[in-house]
């Protein structure tokens, strides 16, 4: 089979295109030939090491000393079920599907295998392989943040980095629990912020939220740009402030600001399983999430997606195309 593979640390130069042994199945597995999978910010971090301050000296342990020791990237596909382990009876070959496989990687290649009991969901029926490909990654972190923030209706919401993966997710998610959203964005994607459900935007290049004079129940920062020191002022008595991209400064100071001040710091590593997934396909299929996709590339363009994504500049997510690998 087709992957995308990588030997060394670095730029979107070190991802080559190789053939690998097609993966077999075992005992309670499924086996997914891949329509489709994306590059997130987490590919990125992953790749070229570039980790938020305070974790680099965590990061070659964690992913490898030398190298890198999962050669494919990619935390989230979909496709169609190929053939199915022993033991297997949640699935049946044909059936469309999309998976999470979170740090575990490994999506960016033509086939890939899954627990047919762990974060794999049938395919929402509204959505294109492109978008449920999108999915889990943006989804499954912004359900967590807000789910932790106890996220209701009438709570006003602040998404700094509302255009991104996560943030897009965040907006979408928030408003349909009932919340007014405010996202923090460019004043080019204002409008389709507030398509996603937010009803104020905020432009970050002529705006601070911290001190125009509005308070919040939540601030969910996508960014890494609201630490507490910052957010603090735009936050209400018994608001939380949620922290998607924490520094180790931030995680190590949050119990102190949880025991000392009238907020809650939010921060620290979250995943998604079999229910995250099933919870986020009920709400696609529904009509009330649907991840935003920004482009789609095709498999031999894999290098250009990851370019595209260490811009730092994508709207959504960044999707690519495996059927004609």
């Amino acid at each position: 089979m087709k992957a995308a593979t990588y030997k060394r640390y670095g730029g979107p130069e070190v991802i080559e295109i190789v053939d690998l042994p097609k993966p077999v199945p075992g005992n309670g597995e499924i086996l997914i030939r891949v329509r489709a999978t994306t590059v997130t910010s987490g590919d990125w971090r992953v790749r070229s090491l570039d980790l938020p301050a305070g974790f680099g000296l965590f990061a070659r342990p964690a992913f490898g000393l030398t190298g890198p020791r999962q050669p494919v990237l990619g935390s989230e596909a979909s496709g169609i079920v190929e053939a199915v382990g022993p033991g297997v009876t949640r699935f049946a070959p044909g059936n469309a599907v999309f998976a999470f496989r979170d740090l575990k990687m490994g999506c960016h290649a033509e086939y890939v295998t899954m627990p047919a009991e762990g974060a794999v969901e049938t395919k929402p029926a509204k959505l294109s392989f492109e978008e449920a490909a999108a999915l889990s990654f943006g989804g499954c972190t912004a359900l967590a943040f807000l789910r932790k923030a106890g996220v209701k209706a009438g709570d006003a919401v602040l998404v700094v980095g509302a255009s991104g993966g996560v943030g897009s997710a965040a907006v979408q998610l928030a408003r349909h629990f009932g919340a007014e959203v405010t996202g923090v964005t460019s004043a080019r994607n204002a409008d389709l912020v507030r398509s996603l459900g937010a009803t104020r935007t905020v432009d970050y290049a002529t705006q601070d939220f911290a001190r125009d004079g509005s308070t919040y129940d939540v601030i969910l920062d996508t960014t890494g740009t609201a630490p507490y020191r910052r957010a603090s002022n735009a936050l209400r008595d018994g608001g939380r402030l949620a922290l998607v991209l924490a520094s180790l400064a931030d995680l190590a100071t949050a119990p102190w600001y949880n025991w000392r001040t009238k907020h809650r710091i939010i921060a620290g590593p979250t995943g998604g399983g079999r229910a995250e997934l099933k919870d986020l396909a009920d709400m696609a299929q529904a009509g009330a999430y649907r991840p935003l996709i920004d482009a789609v590339y095709p498999f031999e363009r894999i290098a250009d997606a990851h370019r595209h994504v260490d811009t730092g500049r994508k709207r959504g997510n960044v999707v690519v195309s495996v059927a004609d690998a």
